[in-house]
């Protein structure tokens, strides 16, 4: 069932293209399509490593979850994570090609043809590429050196629609004002308009919708209605409303979890299952003073270590941290906030400079490498139970005391512990277990429900987009929109 492909683009960053991308992939595989997720360039400090060792945007790997096939790095070809307000570490096909400065950015363009080489190796594998722009299409200092917007589209020849999110408000006016930035050849690219987050009585839209259509000359496919809490995992800074957890605890206790908001913090997703889980509070931490209630203290990854351990002591954590480790309560580094717990750091990679005292909890000492570490390790523990993460890590950590973490991994001294590993706490077993010894280290009872599933959660999530795009959008006119496109280069 050969189909096409479609260009999802936004009026803004955070307009809900994602969202859309995910659910239109799930939503395809119930039609018995074979859909693949692409975006030919992200920005994001949310990443993921494939079973091929290759890095990818967190984003892309959900939805290629949505469509029930393996992540890889042809449906994220190009990575940017920022390291700086100028810098940003970039990863091609699922590896590190170095540093991009700011004032280098129109370089970028040099990497269309392996954008392109991507696309067409999923559209020669698939029935249906679904594909996410990034940002705004009418970034107009940007469009010579496009390769994720309409640039991408006009070099494999794909229409476009555009998602805008209707509760930030002004969404008509970004619907028209972004056609009207276009050049004539890009705006023939845009063949609709999809409206995000709607609240409220359809039927007074529907005025708004009719004008829009009649100004354009193109069709509204559709008005997704606002839903609170779809937990899907987020390119940078986390989905505020997955800390509200709606769930009461099984027990008479909670257990009060503080994440230390490092700068350029990566994969806060790691934060996620706990958010969720019954009984636990999440909130982040900007300030030491935050910490007093809290029963653990987790500094998670970082893009930029050395400098996040210059913001500690600026801001007095490294004083705080070292009491609260004296007092036996619970500290959990992961990655970069593991080798920020260690004695010291050396890096000329990353930040240049050279060797640094790091907060001196365990004893443990991290140099940087220029090549990087992508793996995807598993350890089978004492209760037969299955533990997978992945690493993506320059930082070679040297453990020189204490005891492991867990399966001969990490670094455990007291209550204070590290791990290179992310996505542990996606394992419900082991986050479960680690609760408890938290909830015992400090004098709580937690009380773990058996029946949740951090899997099968995010799968609900994602059913409940596929059911939107159902309900909400037109689906016969989207498909109309894939089936008359010429076929792909054999």
């Amino acid at each position: 069932m050969r189909r096409g492909s479609v260009l999802v683009l936004g009026t803004s960053s955070g307009a809900g293209k994602s969202t859309v991308v995910t659910g239109l992939c799930r939503w395809l595989l119930r039609q018995g399509v074979s859909v693949a997720p692409f975006k030919a360039q992200n920005m994001s400090l949310n990443s993921f490593v494939t079973r091929r060792g290759e890095e990818i945007a967190r984003a892309q790997a959900v939805q290629a979850w949505a469509a029930d096939v393996e992540p890889e790095a042809a449906m994220n070809p190009v990575l940017l994570k920022p390291g700086s307000e100028r810098t940003s570490h970039v990863m091609v096909m699922g590896k590190p090609m170095g540093q991009l400065e700011a004032g280098a950015w129109h370089e970028k363009a040099s990497l269309l043809g392996v954008v392109v080489d991507a696309f067409r190796d999923l559209r020669a594998r698939f029935d249906v590429v679904v594909c996410e722009g990034a940002g705004s299409p009418a970034e107009t200092n940007l469009r010579h050196s496009d390769i994720v917007n309409l640039g991408f589209a006009q070099a494999v020849d794909v229409p476009a629609v555009v998602v805008g999110d209707i509760d930030r408000g002004g969404v008509f006016a970004s619907f028209v004002g972004t056609l009207a930035l276009l050049d004539a050849q890009d705006q023939s690219r845009v063949r609709g308009f999809v409206v995000n987050r709607f609240r409220g009585e359809l039927s007074l839209l529907t005025p708004a919708l009719e004008d829009l259509a009649a100004r354009t000359g193109r069709p509204v496919y559709g008005v997704l209605p606002f839903v609170e809490g779809l937990g899907l995992d987020t390119e940078d800074a986390p989905d505020p409303s997955l800390y509200r957890n709606p769930r009461p605890p099984c027990g008479d206790d909670v257990l009060r979890v503080g994440v230390v908001l490092l700068p350029r913090a990566s994969n806060l997703t790691d934060i996620d299952p706990l958010a969720i889980e019954p009984g636990v509070i999440v909130r982040f931490l900007h300030f030491p003073q935050e910490m007093a209630d809290c029963d653990l203290v987790l500094l998670p990854g970082t893009r930029a270590t050395v400098d996040a351990l210059r913001w500690l002591r600026c801001r007095g954590f490294d004083r705080a941290l070292a009491e609260r480790a004296a007092d036996q309560r619970p500290i959990l580094g992961v990655c970069g906030g593991y080798q920020l717990l260690g004695t010291f750091i050396h890096d000329e990679v990353e930040s240049d400079s050279g060797t640094v005292g790091a907060l001196g909890l365990l004893p443990v000492t991290t140099v940087f490498h220029p090549d990087k570490v992508l793996a995807r390790p598993a350890a089978r523990l004492s209760d037969g139970s299955l533990v997978e993460g992945y690493e993506i890590r320059h930082g070679r950590v040297q453990v020189e005391g204490g005891a492991p973490f867990l399966a001969g991994e990490g670094c455990r001294l007291g209550a204070v512990a590290g791990t290179t590993w992310h996505g542990l706490f996606e394992n419900d077993a082991f986050r479960r277990s680690y609760l408890r010894s938290v909830a015992a280290t400090v004098g709580r009872r937690f009380v773990a429900d058996p029946s949740f599933s951090f899997a099968d959660w995010r799968s609900q999530r994602v059913d409940l987009l596929a059911d939107l795009v159902e309900a909400h959008l037109d689906t016969a006119g989207l498909l109309a929109l894939l089936d008359h496109q010429p076929a792909p280069p054999a």
